[in-house]
């Protein structure tokens, strides 16, 4: 019940700074357009004007083109992985404060818990760590029932809870890594949907030999073309460095999950003496 109490505080805490960090996020990408779009100005007709911001298109008007929101989306998720970054090693370096003993010798009985669990609640007042929340209701279950088998069934279930809070951490995450190929399919789709009618309108009883199709039209058509080819090709190359980037990130914050596990198991379930 002691973890469930402190997940609300936790929440709390961490609105006001992934707001922050949303904006920011969305800022850096206003920011990230504007320098592709001075980079490539109107008119150029490179690859990379048309992969990266689709410099020259007809089907959306420009910036509201697909490949930008796509780097909006992108932005975004960068931030929440930024997010995810400095949570997962502010979890990891709460071992680092000495909270348990750590010397080889140290026996822990019920009279000794009460300066510990002192520690722990100091060290964190709002409950926003792991290893905090963890220890707290190892303590409490200690000191209420004096049992080691209940206190590492409560340390593996609150171990088991924790991962799947972990993973629902990345929802949001995984929904932007979702929304970058679904754009770009959307692209896909309007690009050649623009590009059939265009060749409906080339061969709609003309033929080249009348004159009837001129270099322009063409060229209508093969941007259009180049449009869904494109919007698909920046999605999936976007969403593949997003997925290896929250890979990375969250190993390393399971890991810090893992190494907490190892703290408690190591520093308090293996100290603890059962009095009968």
């Amino acid at each position: 019940m002691s973890d469930n109490a402190g997940a609300p505080a936790q929440r709390d805490e961490q609105v006001p700074f992934r707001a922050v960090t949303l904006f920011a996020s969305l800022l850096v990408g206003i920011v990230l357009v504007g320098v592709l779009s001075y980079v490539f100005p109107a008119g150029d007709d490179s690859m990379a004007a048309e992969l990266l911001v689709d410099r020259n298109t007809r089907i959306f008007p420009y910036p509201f083109t697909i490949q930008n929101v796509m780097w909006l989306a992108l932005c975004v998720a960068a931030g929440e992985l930024v997010v995810r970054h400095i949570t997962g090693r502010r979890e990891g370096e709460q071992i680092h404060l000495g909270l348990l003993p750590e010397d080889d010798e140290t026996i822990l009985r019920k009279r000794d818990l009460t300066p510990i669990y002192r520690r722990v609640v100091e060290s964190d007042p709002e409950r926003r760590y792991l290893l905090q929340r963890l220890l707290t209701g190892a303590l409490l279950q200690f000191r209420n029932n004096g049992s080691v088998d209940q206190v590492n069934s409560m340390t593996n279930l609150s171990l088991e809870l924790y991962q799947h809070e972990i993973g629902r951490r990345y929802d949001m995450l995984r929904y932007v890594i979702w929304l970058i190929p679904t754009l770009g399919f959307i692209g896909t789709v309007l690009g050649i949907a623009f590009a059939m009618r265009t060749a409906g309108v080339m061969f709609a009883g003309a033929s080249i030999t009348e004159g009837s199709i001129g270099p322009e039209m063409l060229e209508q058509l093969t941007g259009d073309l180049g449009v869904a080819f494109y919007t698909t090709l920046l999605a999936l190359m976007q969403s593949a460095v997003l997925m290896f980037a929250m890979y990375v990130v969250r190993g390393k914050e399971e890991g810090a999950l893992n190494r907490i596990g190892q703290y408690c198991l190591g520093n308090l379930s293996n100290r603890l003496h059962e009095e009968r």
